[in-house]
């Protein structure tokens, strides 16, 4: 009888494989930032340069997936916040000596959110979102030309020589001019700005944006104000894009048209499907992922963007979910539920003759 209370405890006769503890995942994570920390130490400027970017790409997808991950609507045009951030800090620097840098920043995420309140207060007054698509592309094209016939803005040929700021915090000016001490500041940037957005989208607000995506209508039938919650989650989206693009101009230290172009707002789009949708951390895989295909393949002189593009379809084909769904289902297989044999009962009798119904159920 004891046993028998033993496999009734466990939920039906199954025995439990503990999964991966979440202190292991986060030692891995203080021993990745560590690693990221020391590359200026011990890695060339050109793969410094790569995983720079990278890091500003993790905060581009998750600014994206804000929107696609946690409330089911899709912005075909983002690189149009991501340019309207890039382009301001490029011309702040290069015209106004000794601008705060803090400054410049919060100057670009109160531009993108204005721009995204613009949009999702025209887009979103309707439950469904394929307006904000239509109008995120009309955003991103309408930056194309007025960059192409700027001459203020560089045209085609952009805004180069973008000067790296000095990081003033009160009495302390830290120098950033260093190639260095920039990549620093952006690796610190990304951890800040990605430990905020996962407070936001595990609280009740982000709880609140999962409701909406699975049911919207169930959720305003609910007394959810669906139309603000979308429009709050497109501010943050935006502002957050806009500050992926102002931490990136003074980085590659040029900034040109095709920071607008469609295939600049397909890439937080591909590092976010190919890391996972339905994971926070699923972006920034993505990111991580498609940088290292892209470096490894980078002397495949015509191949590259073939050996990419087929890599990518075949990880997405093959795992619908993502890098992290995959890594979840294998880990539910390894680690989850362990089917033990049930102990032999006696069959049970069988009742003869006719069974009358009871209370009309049948």
């Amino acid at each position: 009888m004891q046993a028998e209370g033993a496999h009734e405890s466990h939920g039906g006769g199954a025995l439990h494989r503990p999964r991966v503890p979440r202190r292991v995942w986060q030692g891995l994570g203080l021993l990745l930032v560590a690693v990221l920390a020391s590359l200026p130490l011990w890695v060339g400027a050109g793969p410094l340069y790569v995983v720079g970017t990278v890091l500003v790409q993790v905060i581009f997808a998750l600014s994206w997936n804000i929107l696609f991950g946690y409330t089911g609507l899709v912005s075909f045009g983002h690189a149009g916040f991501f340019a309207i951030g890039a382009y301001l800090t490029a011309l702040a620097l290069r015209h106004v000596e000794g601008v705060p840098f803090l400054g410049v920043l919060a100057a670009a995420a109160l531009f993108g959110a204005v721009a995204a309140w613009g949009i999702g207060a025209l887009a979103l007054r309707r439950m469904t979102g394929v307006f904000l698509a239509v109008l995120t592309v009309a955003l991103a094209e309408a930056l194309r030309l007025i960059i192409g016939f700027s001459s203020f803005l560089g045209r085609e040929d952009g805004i180069t020589d973008i000067p790296r700021p000095k990081l003033g915090l009160g009495v302390v000016q830290i120098d950033l001019t260093n190639s260095n001490a920039y990549y620093l500041f952006l690796l610190v940037a990304c951890v800040l700005i990605t430990a905020l957005l996962w407070w936001v989208l595990h609280s009740r607000f982000g709880r609140t944006l999962q409701t909406i995506r699975q049911d919207p209508e169930r959720a305003a039938f609910m007394g959810t104000n669906v139309a603000r919650y979308r429009l709050a989650a497109f501010v943050i989206s935006g502002s957050v894009a806009a500050v992926a693009g102002a931490l990136y101009a003074p980085w590659s230290r040029i900034v040109t048209v095709e920071e607008v172009h469609w295939l600049a707002s397909a890439q937080p789009m591909l590092n976010t499907l190919l890391g996972g949708v339905s994971s926070f951390w699923g972006p920034v895989v993505g990111a991580g992922l498609f940088a290292a295909i892209t470096y490894a393949t980078r002397t495949l002189v015509g191949l590259s963007e073939l050996i990419v593009g087929c890599g990518l379809l075949a990880i997405i084909l093959l795992a619908p979910n993502g890098a992290v769904g995959l890594w979840r289902s294998l880990e539910a297989r390894l680690w989850g539920p362990r089917p033990t044999r049930e102990p032999h009962s006696p069959p049970r009798p069988v009742a003869t003759g006719d069974v009358q119904p009871v209370g009309g159920v049948r």
